[in-house]
């Protein structure tokens, strides 16, 4: 259980390629280079970026031994996939009580309604007494002491009688209560079991088996590669004219040769300072919009196993909806 948390992990450089040697790679230099330089139509934006993928962790939710991890880093996982499991003979034990405790009062509740049954022959016993000595009065045969007598008996039969009835209700109620501290635990031993909350791969693993953990301990991270965008941060000037859902192209660095489509699907609604990981001292004191350009899930589940982290390259977005992309940024993919 599985708590599930989105945070960016920097992500995705789709297919590395495979220079054969230093001739072809001078070539991808040159490239990146010339696409950075290039200067673009009117109405398109171009600015540096990186790939990311929202990242969740499994978490432990009670305290206990970490018996088994059955995945490792680099492998994906599917929905629902256990991933591990946690030991705790304590709430094992707590178990076993909880249910011996349901037995107990089960054995209770059959002793009240034997209880029961018991009460109500005396109380009809009791009662037809009662009635008799009022006939005898009547007729002189029994003095009205011994009838007072005989009707207090039928009143003492009919309190015992509820009595044993309410027991009998303490009983029942003691199940339920002790049943739910059994279901209550069965719930905990079920959440030992550590299952993954969405399909992805495993980006890291932090505990390992035989460890102790506590509550909410991160024991795996996984990157759900079905949620795939590149980062980029504009100025208000340019964020401001983006439309949610408009057209944008990703280029990765290691495959300057191909041309990701992609979305906007986020503005921020505060500006910020460029982040640290902008390289010029000129930028970063720029205040910026961060800007989200999803990739297309049918295009990352025919392409995840390429799928990696913390690559950069440059998103192109368009700043007036008419603007027209440039031969160059036509998408090709492999």
């Amino acid at each position: 259980m599985r708590r599930s948390r989105a945070v960016t992990a920097a992500f995705l450089a789709a297919l590395v390629l495979q220079a054969p040697g230093a001739q072809a790679q001078s070539r991808i230099k040159a490239l990146i280079e010339r696409l950075r330089g290039d200067t673009m139509p009117e109405g398109i934006v171009k600015t540096n970026g990186r790939i990311e993928a929202t990242q969740i962790d499994v978490s432990s939710k009670y305290a206990g031994r970490l018996a088994e991890v059955k995945v490792k880093e680099g492998d994906e996982v599917t929905a629902g996939q256990v991933i591990g499991r946690i030991v705790s003979p304590e709430y094992e034990a707590q178990l076993r009580a909880a249910e011996a405790q349901v037995l107990r009062a089960r054995q209770a509740l059959a002793e009240a309604e034997a209880l029961i049954a018991q009460r109500k022959s005396d109380q009809i016993l009791a009662r037809t007494d009662a009635q008799r000595g009022k006939e005898l009065v009547a007729k002189g045969y029994l003095s009205k002491q011994v009838d007072d007598q005989r009707s207090a008996k039928a009143d003492a039969a009919d309190a015992a009688l509820r009595a044993a009835e309410a027991q009998r209700d303490q009983a029942r109620f003691a199940i339920r209560a002790s049943e739910a501290d059994a279901e209550q635990i069965k719930a905990i031993l079920v959440d030992l079991v550590l299952v993954a909350p969405r399909s992805g791969r495993v980006q890291y693993q932090l505990a390992r088996s035989g460890e102790v953990v506590a509550a909410g301990t991160r024991v795996i991270t996984i990157l759900d590669l079905s949620d795939v965008y590149m980062t980029i941060y504009l100025p208000a000037a340019q964020a401001g004219q983006l439309a949610l859902g408009d057209e944008a192209r990703i280029i990765l660095d290691p495959v300057p040769q191909y041309v990701i489509p992609a979305t906007v699907s986020f503005v921020a609604a505060d500006a910020q300072f460029t982040p640290k990981a902008v390289e010029t001292a000129e930028e970063r004191e720029k205040l910026v919009f961060r800007i989200k350009l999803q990739l297309d899930r049918e295009l990352l589940a025919k392409y995840h196993r390429q799928v990696k982290t913390g690559v950069r390259g440059l998103g192109f977005v368009r700043t007036a909806p008419n603007a027209k992309w440039p031969d160059s940024l036509a998408v090709k993919l492999p």
